[in-house]
């Protein structure tokens, strides 16, 4: 199923938005089932955007988001979490302002942003983290 430049898996109770170009090759049945398994297993860093369907920031946010997962292609994995969809994920990482975007690798929060940064803000970032 596709939604925008996404692509919904429904994995287990969970369901995630993967960016479609980080995900060509990818075999599903070799996905983690929870929205944790992901974070803590995952091998790339996992670029999280935390949204909801009606903010007007995460709109301005996804096209930046979407480039930066295509230019890092095979070297993060881009997902994105509906906070409305999602309760329970953003409770526990206290999502209180979206978007808010987060990148994790083997368990461990590297980076936490709120707001709708522009590209080259977002990507600056970025790479501070993944050196």
């Amino acid at each position: 199923m596709q939604y925008n430049h996404y692509t919904i898996f429904s994995l287990a109770a969970e369901e995630f938005y993967y960016y479609l170009e980080m995900n060509k090759g990818v075999r599903m049945n070799n996905l983690p089932s929870k929205f944790e398994e992901l974070i803590n297993t995952n091998e790339l860093p996992v670029l999280v955007d935390f949204y909801a369907d009606w903010c007007g920031p995460c709109k301005m946010v996804s096209p930046v988001i979407a480039r930066l997962a295509k230019e890092y292609k095979g070297r993060i994995t881009t997902v994105k979490i509906n906070t409305e969809k999602k309760p329970e994920i953003a409770a526990r990482y206290s999502i209180q302002s979206i978007p808010t975007i987060m990148l994790f690798h083997k368990g461990q929060q590297l980076m936490r942003l709120q707001g709708a940064y522009p590209y080259e803000g977002l990507k600056a970032e970025l790479e501070k983290k993944l050196v």
